[in-house]
């Protein structure tokens, strides 16, 4: 009875994790085999996954996931990177960490309405630029493919580099820093330093922190359903949009079933991929 405590003291937050991510997903499996009406399942074996990877708007969908989220991704690994580099380094900026960090405190719908009434209801990017002499109009930010992944970007960009920002920040800290300072003495500058020393040491958590990152952008849903709605002509319609438009708009439930189970399938197998060979070409 001594040995089995533990387990029965983890026993009912292993239950419900168990529930609420293995039943899910187990769920959605089983759905993505019938063709799910609201009164009536029928079967249809693997039919919801073979239309689907017939289908366009779905191969549309994965693409723009890939572009918006892969953008936005590098754009907030390189700013993560250079302010916590200067957080690290700058006692004056290190002073305004906090700061950094609401973007992040806010709730994704709120940011979402807000960037929303910057670019497109209150046009106040627009009056900005024409101020500047940048443009002779307003601009209309739906109007075309790239304005209007520029405006889910932006805000993607906005909200979330601080999460990237305080993983960097706190890898920089618990670096050995007795090495830095070998470096220092031998003439090295800070760049140097950073660049040949941190950065390297770094990439371990720079690669597990980026692909959390990655993985949290696949289900990009807020800003493109307050934003854009996938518009214009669903250039802006992310994985996760999709499969809401496919399981609440259309009601194909088992076909949004089936492009979960795909999705999920498929940023498994990136993320791994991703990680096993950072950590292992680390090992050379």
């Amino acid at each position: 009875m001594r040995a089995a405590f533990p387990y029965l003291l983890v026993a009912p937050a292993l239950i419900y994790l168990l529930a609420i991510t293995l039943y899910p997903g187990v769920f959605a499996i089983y759905q993505s085999m019938f063709v799910v009406t609201f009164k009536a399942w029928n079967w249809a074996g693997l039919t919801n996954y073979t239309t689907l990877l017939a289908d366009r708007e779905f191969w549309q969908a994965l693409t723009n996931t890939a572009i918006i989220g892969g953008i936005s991704l590098v754009i907030q690994t390189v700013i993560a990177l250079t302010i916590s580099y200067f957080a690290y380094r700058d006692p004056f900026i290190r002073g305004w960490r906090i700061t950094y960090l609401m973007p992040m405190l806010f709730m994704p719908s709120a940011v979402a309405f807000l960037w929303k009434l910057a670019f497109n209801d209150g046009r106040v990017i627009s009056d900005l630029l024409m101020r500047l002499h940048i443009t002779d109009g307003n601009v209309d930010w739906l109007g075309s493919i790239p304005l209007a992944r520029l405006t889910l970007i932006v805000a993607d960009v906005w909200q979330w580099t601080p999460f990237l920002f305080i993983i960097f920040v706190a890898a920089l800290q618990g670096q050995d820093q007795e090495i830095e300072e070998a470096a220092r003495l031998d003439g090295a500058s800070w760049p140097a330093i950073f660049w040949n020393i941190s950065l390297p040491m770094m990439r371990p958590v720079i690669v597990v922190a980026v692909t959390l990152r990655g993985i949290d952008i696949t289900t990009m849903f807020t800003n493109v359903y307050i934003m854009t709605q996938g518009s214009p002509g669903g250039a802006t319609e992310t994985m996760s949009y999709f499969i809401y438009r496919q399981g609440f708009r259309m009601f194909n439930f088992g076909y949004a079933s089936a492009a979960s189970v795909l999705m999920l399938t498929l940023t498994i197998i990136v993320a791994q991929t991703v990680v096993k060979r950072a950590f292992h070409s680390g090992k050379n």
